[in-house]
């Protein structure tokens, strides 16, 4: 659906993106296009939460993968504080845990990297006037879900204790230190590590803390 400029009129626009390059790329982009106010570029959640205005902004572009807080956990946070704020997220993301964490956190868009700027640009201003715009892949895995007809079981939640441990390893804490600091024996805490890589069906310490932050649990 093509919009016209006037229906993009008044968007007061952020974008979150840790690839120097991209988020270059998307500043001269939206920031020239009619209609559009750029209102800060910002490489983390954490800078885009210690300096923007939220107060002014009404749509957030977002990716999921970010250093420290994840594109995730920053949904979540700006939601529950300005529930009006209209997000779109922007990201190569396209696991279904990750889709559905997205969406549950706030998220009223998902629009895949890759897609031609004017994709991009429509999906904004479709968003701004009310619309949910996915990519053709993310809306066929909503439909899916929809349907009852996804194959993969619903992801388990992390226990407090699992989440205890992925957090002290991703702190550099030794199996050692954290069965001291949980009072458990370190066997007990190699099988809270097994099932952390069962339920993120992770394959690697790398892989399981990258699904963890774009999952926002670290």
């Amino acid at each position: 659906m093509i919009l016209s400029v006037e229906d993009a009129a008044n968007m007061r626009l952020c974008i979150v993106e840790d690839d120097a390059g991209l988020l270059a790329n998307l500043r001269l982009l939206l920031g020239g296009e009619p209609g559009f106010e750029l209102l800060g570029a910002f490489d983390s959640a954490e800078a885009a939460l210690a300096q923007m205005q939220w107060n002014r902004c009404n749509t957030l572009l977002v990716d999921l993968n970010l250093p420290g807080r994840s594109g995730v956990d920053l949904i979540r946070t700006l939601r529950t504080e300005y529930p009006n704020l209209q997000i779109l997220v922007h990201t190569i993301a396209e696991q279904r845990a990750t889709v559905f964490a997205a969406i549950k956190a706030g998220a009223m868009g998902y629009l895949l990297k890759g897609s031609s700027p004017r994709d991009l640009i429509e999906a904004l201003r479709n968003l701004h006037c009310g619309g949910a715009p996915l990519s053709p892949k993310i809306a066929r895995k909503v439909i899916l879900e929809l349907q009852g007809q996804v194959a993969a079981p619903a992801q388990e939640p992390l226990s407090q204790r699992e989440l205890a441990v992925l957090n002290g390893i991703a702190l550099g804490k030794s199996y050692k230190e954290l069965s001291v600091e949980l009072g458990v024996s370190p066997h007990t805490i190699h099988a809270y590590v097994k099932r952390v890589y069962e339920k993120l069906q992770a394959r690697n310490r790398s892989e399981i803390f990258q699904k963890a932050r774009v999952l926002g649990v670290i």
